[in-house]
Order: C-alpha cells, then structure tokens, then sequence
C-alpha cells in the first residue's frame, strides 16, 4: 500500500533541518518506489535541469534515471558550454532556466551554500525555481546522505543503538558531515577514525574518534570515505602521502574484512580508490553495500525530487 505521510519541501538542500518523522517518511517512499509502487500521476509537464560544476557520474546518472522513471522532462546543461564561462553568474544562470520554463535545477557546486542566494534572493530580486542541492563544496550532500540512510535502514530495518564508524578523510568530506549529523539524530552511535589531521574536534558532538582497529570487531556500519586529494592543495600531508601506508593503516583489507561483524556491512560514497579504503577484491564482497548504494540513490532521488514537486505545488502534486 502506498505510504499517504509525504514530504513536501520548497528546496531540498540540506539535511539538518529535516525532522526524523521527514527522514523516516523519504526512506519509506524510496523502499515504496524501489518495490514497484506507482509514481505520481503528473497532470502537467514538469522541466528539470542538472547543472553540475563538479565532476560527477553517479550522482549525476541517478538523477537522471529518477528523473525519467517520474516522467520529468530532462533539460540538458553543460557548464564547460554556458555562459559561465563567459562570467555569468549562478544566479544569472538560474533566472535564465526560469524564464525558459525549467521548474528545478540539480545543483552541484564547488562554492559551499552555493543555494543560499538562490533560496533567498537579495536587493529585491525575484528568482522562483526548485533548487536540490547534488553537493556543495565540502559542506553538504543529502542526497548521498538519504541513500545511505535508507541502505542501513534496509539492512538493519532501524537506526536505534546501531554502532557506525566513519573513517578518513573526514574533515573534506560532505558525506561526512551530513550523515554524522542524521545519524545521531536517528539514535545511532557514530565514531570516527581514520588520519587525526583530517579530524577536527567540532565532530566530538556528534561522536568518538578512534583507532581504526579498536572499532572494526564492535561496528555494526564502516563508512569509508574517499581521500579527497583534490581539496588537499593546501594541506602540507598531501605531498607525503602513501597509498599503501595509508590502505595498511586506515584500510580495510582482508585481515580487517574478517573481524567485522557477521551483519555488519561497509559503505563508501564512490569514487572507490582502489587498495586505498578498500581492498579491490573486497568491493564487490558479501559485506560491501557500494553497488547497493548506487542503486537506492535511483529510489531516494525519486523522493527527493517528489517532495519538491508537492512543495512547489508542480504537476498537480499537494
């Protein structure tokens, strides 16, 4: 039966100020479209727009396919093609999408809360479209953070009292950031481990850094994360990194895949550096969730998507 406790938002750009019954309610429309429901009958075209500044293949590919599996029309754009090379704004950018009729834009962006001038227009200017943020510098990704959410949730079927560790480059990471926050909230118990020059002690709020193989045998969740070595330009460890080292001691290789849990499960966000975080026998592992990941994004970016077309009173929705 269809889940009737929808989501409508204006703009979907952050996680942190939905409520848990909004969280709960995205998963279990996601679960609703991934097992076959009906999606919503639109009685008006409906035009969308992915503008990604940011290298992407995963998260651009599956808003995409949500787009069409919700039969939204896809406008395509290509940044290295527009006018921002020319000096055009975001902005600019956005009221020309408005005026030719795109209802939303997908943003990914290198600018953190690159939205906020978007959502809140300044000097009376009027800007009225549906912004989802698909990134914005290292600050958030709710996308990738409501996928993840609904993968644990598939596996687990809750959050409460759940042990999951984040590990590595933490301080760089979007992912990092949204889902310690929402998995605190959602009663999980987060720890973090990997480099300490990449953790910062405003995280303690939301969990406990340790070493990696203290955590390994007690973690019901591994979430690794990708060494981001393309924000690292003015990090002086940069230049001293060792892939090996760092897989030998922040990895997780055959030896540490052994000691998890039974139910335990990894995760990481993709691009999968290969013998880095994980072992490239182990990515396609009985344990590893990354192409089941990759698969409830499709699923979660239907809900996402959905609720800003309720939000937004688009195609008939309320």
């Amino acid at each position: 039966m269809e889940n009737l406790n929808l989501v409508s938002l204006p703009h979907f750009v952050s996680v942190e100020n939905l409520s848990v019954e909004e969280v709960e309610a995205l998963i279990n429309r996601a679960e609703y479209f991934k097992n076959g429901g009906a999606t919503p009958n639109l009685t008006e075209p409906i035009c969308i727009t992915n503008m990604f500044f940011e290298d992407s293949s995963r998260t651009h590919t599956s808003f995409e396919m949500a787009e069409r599996k919700l039969g939204l029309t896809v406008i395509p754009f290509d940044p290295a093609h527009s006018s921002v090379n020319k000096g055009e704004t975001l902005y600019d950018t956005s009221l020309i999408m408005e005026a030719v009729g795109v209802n939303i834009e997908v943003i990914r962006h290198s600018q953190n809360e690159y939205y906020q001038n978007l959502i809140r227009p300044q000097n009376h200017q009027h800007l009225d479209i549906g912004i989802i943020n698909a990134g914005d510098g290292s600050g958030q990704h709710p996308s990738q953070c409501l996928l993840d959410m609904m993968t644990i949730h598939e596996h687990f079927k809750q959050f409460k009292g759940l042990k999951v560790a984040i590990v590595g480059d933490i301080t760089n990471s979007r992912v990092a950031k949204s889902n310690m926050e929402l998995l605190h909230r959602l009663g999980a118990e987060v720890y973090f481990s990997g480099p300490e020059y990449w953790y910062s002690k405003e995280f303690d709020k939301y969990g406990k850094y340790e070493e990696l193989d203290k955590l390994i045998p007690e973690m019901d969740v591994m979430m690794l994360l990708r060494v981001q070595h393309e924000r690292h330009s003015d990090d002086p460890n940069e230049k001293n990194f060792d892939a090996k080292a760092y897989h030998e001691k922040y990895g997780i290789n055959k030896g540490r895949y052994k000691a998890l849990k039974p139910n335990a499960i990894i995760m990481h966000p993709g691009p999968i550096n290969h013998d880095v975080e994980l072992s490239a026998d182990l990515v396609e592992s009985d344990k590893c969730m990354f192409t089941r990941q990759m698969q409830n994004g499709v699923f979660m970016r239907m809900a996402m998507i959905e609720a800003v077309l309720r939000g937004r009173k688009l195609g008939g929705l309320k």
